[in-house]
Parts: structure tokens; sequence; C-alpha cells
């Protein structure tokens, strides 16, 4: 750790920065964020530079960089394209005791500039030590989509419970057991989604050290592939106390749940459920009650055949909060890494979403409506059933030479697509063994799946 990160405060400090091109630009750019004064020496500027220097945001002199420039107070940025140069900058700088930022040399420099993600008042600067800025950028914008936009409502929440806090409690300890307490309550949570007011009747109540309701956090996971998680789902998997898992949640995703959550397997297959529907919505409602943070991680997206309605019908009747989080639905994530559009200009202008569920050996569906020309048919949870659902669109009336594809453990690196016609998908099943996760998509887009195909 040869870089001490301080943050100082920027209307104390005068800027000198010799050159005119892009390292000079992006220098002071990130000066101005911060207010600071700023003085640009160089016999040209680029024209984003000249447009600062019009409207009169910072100082500039049109000329070599000459000893005198420099002056005794100012920190110092040597950021000209010439190396030499910017060696002599460094030298007269150093001479008036003055700190010194040399452009692609931070072994001789005093200073380096981070990159920076601004959630005013919340600061986060990121810095690979100048060895690679490309990195830098690269981890500012991976860590900046994931940061809340609603970052500085949650520090202007803190910040008048901070007060008030300190008004009303007198004990060092006890202060900071309520802030423990509070922000691994749902009040974090709850101002970041909008909700103030129920964030303070928490505060209020863990302030008073009254009993806790906990929340409970609906997330749709998405197919597998953990990247297709949305940014909100990662944030609350990473802080649930409890977490409530179905069997089409993958690995790689459970990886991102707190190392100290309490993990619970309910998951449904054909004719084996873990855990009964009524259970798990009474399970729910009980670990909330005990003041936890509770996650319901589904597979897919909670409202697209994951019974997630029934779920915060029961959390609805029995007054505890709830939030809802989306995920990339199997249809969407599957058909788009097998390369088949569910909707085409030229194939298909609709697509339906049904269940392949059979019951007593047979599917009730509403035939007649499925076969539809230039549609899409996408079939959830349907490969035990679908040599019968086939038959069955044939007898209604749709062609035998249909396309259908199969699409098994889709968007996970070991993901197969099979394809084939109505009439002839039942011998592919039977000549390869195909396993669930698989969703059914048929209609003419499946010829698509050759030309496409990325994955």
């Amino acid at each position: 750790m040869n870089w001490l990160p301080l943050l100082h405060r920027s209307n104390d400090v005068k800027f000198l920065i010799f050159g005119g091109g892009q390292v000079a630009q992006r220098k002071v750019r990130t000066l101005l964020k911060f207010n600071c004064d700023v003085t640009l020496i160089s016999p040209q500027l680029d024209s984003s530079l000249q447009t600062l220097v019009t409207a009169g945001k910072i100082k500039y002199v049109a000329a070599e960089a000459m000893q005198e420039h420099v002056l005794a107070g100012y920190c110092v940025v040597a950021a000209t394209n010439k190396a030499d140069v910017n060696q002599s900058i460094a030298s007269w700088a150093k001479a008036l005791s003055c700190q010194v930022s040399i452009a692609d040399d931070p072994q001789n420099s005093d200073f380096i500039f981070p990159a920076i993600i601004d959630r005013n008042p919340v600061m986060i600067a990121i810095s690979s030590s100048s060895e690679s800025p490309a990195l830098t950028r690269y981890l500012r914008n991976q860590l900046d989509a994931a940061i809340p936009t609603r970052i500085p409502q949650l520090a202007k929440f803190v910040s008048r419970l901070r007060k008030s806090i300190r008004l009303s409690v007198e004990s060092t300890e006890q202060r900071q057991r309520i802030w423990r307490k509070l922000m691994s309550s749902a009040m974090p949570n709850l101002v970041l989604a909008g909700k103030e007011e129920q964030a303070s009747d928490i505060s209020r109540s863990v302030i008073a050290d009254e009993k806790q309701m906990g929340e409970v956090f609906l997330v749709g996971a998405g197919p597998g592939d953990p990247e297709l998680l949305t940014l909100k789902a990662v944030r609350l998997i990473q802080q649930a106390d409890v977490v409530f898992y179905d069997r089409l949640v993958s690995k790689a995703i459970l990886e991102y749940c707190n190392a100290k959550a309490e993990m619970h397997y309910v998951g449904k297959a054909k004719s084996d459920h873990a855990v009964p529907q009524e259970g798990i919505n009474q399970l729910l409602v009980d670990h909330a009650r005990l003041g936890k943070t509770v996650l319901r991680l589904k597979g897919g997206d909670p409202f697209i055949f994951g019974r997630g309605g029934e779920e915060i019908e029961q959390l609805a009747e029995d007054g505890i909060p709830f939030q809802v989080v989306p995920g990339i639905t199997a249809a969407s994530g599957c058909s788009s890494y097998a390369g088949i559009p569910l909707t085409h200009r030229d194939y298909a202008q609709s697509v339906r979403f049904v269940t392949g569920h059979l019951k007593d050996g047979t599917a009730n569906l509403p035939w007649n409506e499925l076969i539809h020309p230039q549609q899409t048919l996408v079939i959830y949870m349907g490969l035990t059933g679908i040599s019968h659902i086939s038959k069955e669109l044939i007898t209604h009336g749709m062609s035998t030479d249909t396309p259908i594809a199969l699409i098994e453990k889709g968007t996970l690196p070991e993901q197969k697509v099979y394809t084939s016609t109505l009439s002839e998908i039942a011998g592919v099943i039977e000549s390869n063994t195909i396993s669930a996760p698989t969703l059914t998509i048929i209609g003419d887009v499946v010829n698509l799946h050759k030309k496409l195909n990325w994955q």
C-alpha cells in the first residue's frame, strides 16, 4: 500500500495543470466536480477545454511551460504529451515544495487521481495505483452500476437519525448498538425503495428497543446465468438473514448469499415438493415476525408460473412488509441464449406462454387458442408431457412440420438445444437424455436457431 487514501477539503487547494489535451481534460473535469480553483497552462487547448475557459470555469495561460509559471502553495499536475517537459515541471514544483502529479509516472508523483463514483454526499474513490487506468475505469463502471441511485436519500435519512440519536441517547455503547440494529433492519431498503415513512416507523421502534417486524423480498433469480440477475436482486441476496430457494436457482447465484444467512431449500419437482406451498407461505410469515430480512428466491420471474402471487397474498393478509423484484423469465432468457427470437417481423407477431404440467396424464390447455398463424408458443415445465402436447396440437390443426425446440438448462454453460418438428419430437426425446429444466418453443421462429445461435 504505497498510496494513503485521504479526503481533502477541495476549496483549500489550488491547482496548476500543464497540458491542453485529453489527459489534462480528464484531470480538469475531475477537479471541477469539487469546485477546485484550476489554472491551465498550455500553448493550445482541445475544444472541450476551450469551452470551459470560455465559460469562465477555469483560468488559462496560453504559453509553453516555464519555471515562473509554478507558484508556491499550488498543487501541480504535469499532463503534457512530452515526458521530458513533464519531468522539468516536476523538478520546478518540488523545488518550491509543491505537491506534484506526473502523467504516466506514478513512482515520482506525490499524488494521483482516483476514479470517482459520486453519490453526494457519499463518494467512492477507486485506484489501481496508476498501474492500470483501464482497470480502474472498468471497476468504477461496475461499482457505479451496482450502487443504488437513492444512496443520497439514504445518507440524508441516516444523517437526520444520527442527530436525533445523539440528542436522545447518552451512552456511546448504546448508540453503537442502536446503529447496528438500524443498519441490519429493513430501514435501509425501505429508504432505497422510496418508503421513508415506513423507514421512520421502524427506526423509532429500533431506538425504543421494541420488537421488530422483518420484511420479505420476493426475488426473481432469472433462468440461471448469475450475470442475468438484476442489480437490486444481487443487493438483496447479499443482505438477507434467511433465504428460501427453489430447485431452479443455480449454485452460482446462491454463492452471492451472505455466508451467515440461514439457507432453506423449498424446491418443487414433479410429484416431489420439499415443502408444500402453504408451508412455504407460513415460513415466510414466521421468519419475518422474528424480525428477519427474509429472501424468497425463485428461478425466473416470481409472477410467471412462479406462484409468487400466492406467497405475497399470504404476506399481505398477515400484515408482513414485502417487496417484489422481477427476474428475467425463462422464455426470454433461454430463447435469447438459443438465438431464437420470440417475435420476428417475418415469422411471429405474438407470443403466448403456457405451463405444460400434466394432471392425470392429460394437459388441460385451450388447444384451439394455441393454434394461430405467426404466433410463438412457449411451454414451461412441459418436458415429460411434450409428446402428448405435440399430438394434441396436431389433432387440433397445427401442421405436423411446425418447428419445435427444446432448450435444456438454458443460459447455463451446459445449455443444449434440440430442434425438430411436432411429428418427430417424440423420437428426439427417446433418443436423447434430456433433463429438467427444459423450455419448449414452438413456431417458425425456431428456424432461426441455426443462423442466430451464438451461445
